[in-house]
């Protein structure tokens, strides 16, 4: 028995030796297998609330056209026409998603107009399928874009009519789905120049001689928290540590407040400092609204002073 088992084991061995290329085959074909069997996936974003059918019809659209689909919502609750704040969404949440990924957001203050429907690949090799109005811009300056395709490609989309005011249905919608379920993306439309995105203005961060500027570009919320575009990174280089009062100016105010790690590290009503969950500087009273107290508006300018020696 002992002599027929090592037999059987060296013919074995054998046959993986001479003829490895079936035993790789085997495993690439059961890769592919694996891979095909996984859940297509969208991540889904709009400003159109939830009180009535909008959403719910734009995820019927997909579902005809990819049944296996999952759609993951990141809100539909962004402030209405509020293109910073969906750029800020997309931004953050596009980071925890792999390549691959298909995102569909719809905030189009300027639907049925000139403006461009486009579908973006990153560099990280997620496609963003949005208007061109400026929500892919967090993104690019996150990942970079590697190539940008208008959507003209009718075959794509649903209805014999585009709506003028629906493209949500009736374009963004089936794309997002097509390209989940595996549709090479360069069919949806002509590669357009990178320079022909449309950005949002936003004041970057910048340091010299003198400290840092920045810019207030959003609300937490209902907290009123002010959420600042500068970075952690950015912020040290200041030299304040924990519990270092710092000094910003903003808008007519010059406020002095603790630079803390969480809101209970103050007393209730005192203004503080800190880095959110997304890495970057914001601003709060604790268990109060710091842009209603202040009278911020967004977007407003900021500037921060070196820590004295």
């Amino acid at each position: 028995m002992k002599k027929l088992i090592l037999i059987s084991l060296s013919i074995l061995f054998s046959l993986l030796i001479l003829n490895p290329i079936s035993s790789l085959t085997y495993n690439v074909s059961a890769y592919q297998a694996q891979v095909k069997s996984q859940v297509p996936t969208v991540l889904f974003m709009t400003d159109f609330g939830e009180n009535d059918d909008s959403v719910a019809i734009c995820k019927g659209v997909m579902l005809q056209i990819e049944p296996r689909l999952r759609i993951i919502d990141i809100s539909h609750q962004v402030t209405p026409y509020s293109i910073l704040d969906g750029a800020r969404f997309l931004a953050g949440a596009s980071r925890y998603y792999p390549s691959g990924t298909v995102f569909v957001t719809v905030i189009d203050p300027g639907v049925g107009s000139t403006r461009k429907a486009i579908v973006a690949k990153s560099k990280r090799g997620q496609y963003f399928v949005l208007p061109n109005n400026g929500l892919i811009t967090l993104v690019e300056a996150q990942d970079g874009l590697e190539e940008i395709r208008e959507i003209t490609n009718t075959k794509l989309m649903i209805g014999q009519t585009l709506s003028s005011t629906f493209h949500g249905r009736d374009i963004f919608a089936p794309i997002a789905a097509h390209l989940a379920h595996g549709t090479n993306w360069t069919r949806v439309g002509a590669r357009i120049a990178l320079s022909e995105l449309v950005k949002l203005n936003i004041n970057i961060v910048k340091i010299d001689e003198k400290g840092l500027t920045a810019e207030v570009i959003a609300l937490d919320g209902q907290y009123g928290n002010l959420i600042t575009n500068i970075d952690e990174q950015d912020f040290a280089k200041l030299g304040y540590k924990l519990g270092d009062k710092v000094t910003i100016k903003i808008a007519d105010h010059e406020i002095s407040m603790p630079f803390v790690k969480t809101f209970s590290d103050v007393a209730i009503n005192t203004p503080l400092l800190y880095v959110d969950s997304r890495g970057h500087l914001a601003m709060a009273i604790n268990q109060n609204n710091f842009a209603q107290n202040y009278k911020i508006q967004i977007p407003s300018r900021i500037s921060i002073e070196y820590k004295t020696k």
